[in-house]
């Protein structure tokens, strides 16, 4: 019998997680199928009881339903406990295992397919948000120097508080970053916040990138005003499109036990 998949988000008639596993299933050889599942926002737990009784073997989950999914899973990995945040849910027999995939996604996107090691790099992260949670601690483990900004500090301390490396992690608002002696210029900006989905532009001074630099946006299929003011620095700039496809491998093998090659998926996603 084919093996049932799905993501389930609010909204998430935008995704292309069902074409990317499909893609994967097609490299693997696994008989699965996968769909979209929007779930009303006070319905993400009684959409996941639904699915486990049709006999669905797992789910991914999108805004605004990780920390949700952290709260139901009845078993969490190491890293969803450091994310305080779930994004794979695998369903087994009674158990409901929650992963999160994101911060490998995302150091993988990073250091194979862009090919920038994060070692002795400084890498300034914006947002304290649940896609900087998912993303922290993978990020502190690689040996870069790591900062964390966003407009309200109590919140990125708190953020920090799981982390083995929290007494290593500097902490900012918008305002300290002005201004920057070079020493100090960063030299991987990732944007985790929401700004991309709003068209705003994060209060970021110039002058705040190191000579080739990468600014990340999590954000994918536009150009976001960070990615337009990285480009006018001089940064090299990338999208969130290779950490998607990252990210949903890794489910892949926590559900199926195969690893497909992103490669070719992204290739095609960005043809």
């Amino acid at each position: 019998m084919t093996d049932k998949y799905a993501v389930i988000g609010n909204p998430v008639a935008h995704s292309k997680s069902p074409l990317i596993h499909k893609m994967f299933a097609e490299q693997t050889g696994q008989d699965i199928s996968y769909e979209k599942i929007e779930a009303p926002l006070d319905g993400f737990a009684a959409t996941i009881e639904r699915l486990r009784k049709d006999g669905y073997k797992g789910c991914n989950v999108t805004v605004p339903f990780k920390f949700e999914a952290f709260n139901i899973a009845t078993e969490l990995s190491k890293r969803a406990q450091a994310a305080k945040a779930v994004n794979t849910l695998k369903f087994d027999n009674e158990k409901i295992i929650g992963d999160n995939t994101d911060g490998a996604g995302l150091v993988h996107d990073i250091e194979c397919n862009i090919e920038m090691p994060l070692k002795g790099k400084r890498v300034l992260l914006m947002g304290a948000g649940g896609a900087a949670y998912g993303v922290l601690v993978p990020l502190s483990q690689r040996g870069a120097g790591l900062a964390i900004v966003n407009r309200t500090i109590a919140n990125a301390w708190e953020m920090i508080k799981p982390c083995d490396a929290s007494q290593l992690i500097s902490i900012y608002d918008y305002s300290q970053l002005v201004p920057l002696p070079n020493s100090i210029r960063f030299n991987i900006i990732i944007n985790a916040t929401s700004t991309g989905l709003t068209d705003e532009m994060p209060p970021l001074p110039s002058g705040i990138f190191a000579p080739g630099a990468l600014a990340y946006d999590m954000m994918y299929g536009r150009e976001t005003p960070f990615m337009k003011f990285a480009r006018a620095q001089g940064a090299q700039v990338a999208d969130g499109l290779g950490m998607l496809v990252e990210q949903a491998a890794e489910a892949f093998y926590i559900w199926r036990g195969v690893r497909p090659d992103t490669a070719p998926v992204i290739a095609a996603l960005r043809a």
